[in-house]
Order: structure tokens, then C-alpha cells, then sequence
């Protein structure tokens, strides 16, 4: 459903750049691009004209950590799949973010290119895909799926569409393959530097990379103007990370307080993922994930929402994140509620739009509304400030989500 010209009338708008919402605005929509609000009233002859009666007006949501192509919870399995069939459940994964409201998202491993074009021709319907290209693993490390007995060459998963990384060791072959994902593509670079839940021979303690590797792959980012993600868990592995130059951290459940202060110092942010947790641990073995992976979900489920006080004490900026898998997705958005429980509505918002803009590097053009950034909004019933639930439900409580000026969904009466 499109339109050129789109007024909404009556908004509150609330994006997080204010600690309330902004009540009684126009916002006015042309060609994908907000051009004007006003908190008085504004005039287009010619503009559908939507009253929003005192609902919410946002802008998309942000998840700054998913994974489109994992279609199962068994990644190793995921990574053996046809990729014609990958890429086909990976269109209808985007689909359910964007009828949640995720009108741009990161992906941090797995998704390539292709993709993202299919995406911009409108080939499929989904968010504004950000992309790393493949994470990057040592043997053995996070996203080698081979297990203990399995003597596939490590570049068999280069060329599979549902293998979220593939392995590279030494320096020379991390500088390569760093620069193979960038020409491919890649926005940023992902490096899997401790051990994972999902992969089959990597305890969570373990560090993955040596330093010289994790210098390798952030100097190449830079040279690329980028920076490096990194998959990290426990202290040890997030001080050495930051230390050689990481910019995003993913999950970070066992960050003490002195290593927060540190991330905060070194203007890194990290990226908590609390909601795949709490879902492997209930719906993960039922769901194929295997055994040795269900043990593993303790060792940092726990921590997760203690650590949310932590970086916030610290003044560590923390963008929004699901991580989810196959099934899983359609717990994406409840990531709000738990965050909630241990911070303000208003920073959970703001780790959701204007925060996470700075992650995927589009601030200013997603995240907020305001005159020039694109027309990526979502229509709340109800206020999310007093009731982060409203941002849940598969998009229940949302009669209108736009992207780029265009409805993906519109229930209002105009």
C-alpha cells in the first residue's frame, strides 16, 4: 500500500531523543522521507491524511543483533541446508520482523548480499538489512560446526547460505577473509572471539583468537572506515577485546563493573541479547538444539539482566538485540519486557531507535523522527513508556507500520 504524500495528524511522538513523548505533532511523509513536523498544524492539499488521535508515533524499531538465515536451532544443521530453501525461509523471517515493527535490523553472521539487493528491488518484504557478511571463527571456535570427528575443510562454510561464519586462522587468513566479506559487502566485520552456546566444541570460557588475529581484523575494518563486533561473554575475553580495538560488543552477560567502565572509556557500546536466553533454556531442546548446547545456556542466562545494571552505572551505551533462531523469532520484540525489568522504559526505547541508529551507522536517517530521515515509522496504540508490552504481540498493538514511506500494514481509517 503506498503513497506520496502522507500527513499524520494528532501524533505523540516518542523516538528517545526527549524523556517523554512529544504530544499534538503533525508529521508529514513524502517519497520515503519525512519533510516536516510540527506541533502545530500543517497543511498538504493533496496528502492522505491519517488522524492518529493521540497514538503513539514512533520510528521503526532497530534489533542490532539477529541472524536472518538461521531457519532451525541446530545451526549446524542450518549450515547444511539448500540455500535456495535458506533463502526462502530467511524472506519470511524478515517478514515477521517487519510486522513487528523492525523496520531495520544488523545481522551479525550469515546474511550476504544477495539479500540486501533483494531487499532494495523489492523482491521481498523486510527491514533495512545491515550486514557482516560471514562471522569470522578460529577452528574450533563459535560457528565451526563440524564437531570433534568431522574432517570437512574449513572453507566448506564460506559458500553455504545458512552458515552464519566461516573459519580462519592466523593472521595473514584473518586479514583475507576480513577483506573477502568487506568486498562482499560487509558494513562491519564479526569476529567470534569466545566460546558459544550454539557451536558443538567451544566451552563458554574459551577465548577465541589470538590478539595479533583480533588486531588484524580490527585494523582491516578501519582501513574499510568500519569497525569490529565481537561475539564475547565473559571478562576476560570482553577486556581483550576492547583493548585491541572492538568497537561493538555482543552479549556481554559476565562484564564486571571495572571492564564496563572500561568499554565506556574506550567508546565501544555493547549489544545485550537477554531474550535468546531465556527462550533457549525453555523452548531450545524441544526446538533441536542440541544437548551439549542446552547445558551451556546457564553459564550466562543468569547474568544477563545484572549486567544491564552494570553497563548502565558505567554510562555504557547498549542498542537493542534479540539473537534469536528458526522458531525462536517470534520472540523477538520481548526483549523490551526484560530489559524493563531492570531499566527505564525511556532507555529501552532509546537502545531501539536513536541509540541504535549509532550502531548501524544510519543516525539522523533511522531511529528518529524528524525532517530528512527516512519515512520508517511504526503507530502505537497506547503508550510503550507506561507499558513496554505494547511493543510486543507481533505487532498487535501496531495499526500501522510504514518503511521508506511505504505501509506494510495499515488498520486506521484515513
Amino acid at each position: 500500500m503506498t503513497a506520496d504524500l502522507v500527513l499524520f495528524r494528532n501524533a505523540r511522538i516518542l523516538d528517545g531523543r526527549a524523556d517523554e513523548a512529544l504530544e499534538g505533532h503533525d508529521v508529514l511523509v513524502e517519497g520515503g522521507t519525512i519533510r516536516e513536523v510540527s506541533d502545530a498544524p500543517l497543511a498538504a492539499a493533496s496528502a492522505r491524511v491519517v488522524d492518529l488521535a493521540g497514538r503513539t508515533l514512533m520510528p521503526g524499531l532497530i534489533d542490532c543483533h539477529v541472524h536472518v538465515i538461521a531457519t532451525v536451532a541446530d545451526l549446524g544443521a542450518n549450515a547444511e541446508l539448500p540455500s535456495t530453501l535458506v533463502a526462502l525461509r530467511a524472506a519470511r523471517i524478515m517478514h515477521g520482523m517487519l510486522m513487528r515493527g523492525f523496520t531495520t535490523v544488523r545481522d551479525l553472521g550469515g546474511a550476504d548480499h544477495g539479500l540486501v539487493m533483494a531487499m532494495e528491488e523489492g523482491l521481498i518484504a523486510g527491514p533495512r538489512l545491515v550486514i557482516c557478511g560471514k562471522a569470522l571463527s578460529q577452528t574450533g571456535g563459535h560457528t565451526d560446526y563440524r564437531g570433534r570427528f568431522h574432517a570437512r575443510d574449513v572453507g566448506y562454510y564460506a559458500t553455504q547460505a545458512g552458515a552464519l561464519g566461516r573459519v580462519c586462522d592466523g593472521v595473514d587468513a584473518v586479514r583475507r577473509v576480513a577483506r573477502e566479506e568487506i568486498k562482499g559487502g560487509a558494513a562491519f566485520i564479526k569476529i567470534m572471539a569466545n566460546g558459544g552456546v550454539s557451536s558443538p566444541t567451544d566451552p563458554i570460557a574459551s577465548l577465541g583468537y589470538s590478539r595479533d588475529e583480533i588486531a588484524a581484523a580490527v585494523e582491516e575494518a578501519r582501513n574499510a572506515q568500519t569497525y569490529v563486533a565481537a561475539h564475547l561473554y565473559t571478562d576476560e575475553a570482553i577486556r581483550r577485546a576492547v583493548e585491541g580495538g572492538v568497537l561493538s560488543v555482543e552479549h556481554g552477560n559476565l562484564v564486571t563493573a571495572e571492564t564496563a567502565r572500561m568499554i565506556a572509556r574506550a567508546g565501544a557500546f555493547v549489544v545485550p541479547t537477554n531474550v535468546t536466553f531465556d527462550v533457549l533454556a525453555r523452548e531450545g531442546a524441544g526446538l533441536g538444539l542440541p544437548p551439549v548446547s542446552v547445558a551451556k545456556i546457564e553459564d550466562v542466562r543468569s547474568a544477563g539482566l545484572a549486567a544491564l545494571e552494570t553497563l548502565r552505572e558505567a554510562g555504557v551505551m547498549m542498542a537493542y538485540g534479540s539473537d534469536l533462531l528458526g522458531e525462536m523469532h517470534r520472540h523477538q520484540s520481548e526483549e523490551f519486557v526484560l530489559r524493563g525489568r531492570a531499566l527505564p522504559a525511556i532507555e529501552v526505547i532509546r537502545a531501539a531507535t536513536v541509540d541504535a541508529a549509532k550502531v548501524v551507522r544510519l543516525e539522523g536517517k533511522v531511529g528518529v523522527v524528524a525532517p530528512g530521515a527516512h519515512a520508517d515509522l511504526i503507530v502505537v496504540d497506547g503508550d510503550p513508556l507506561r507499558d513496554l508490552a505494547l511493543l510486543t504481540g507481533q505487532g498487535r498493538h501496531m495499526p500501522a507500520i510504514m518503511k521508506a514511506g511505504t505501509f506494510a500494514k495499515m488498520t486506521l481509517p484515513a
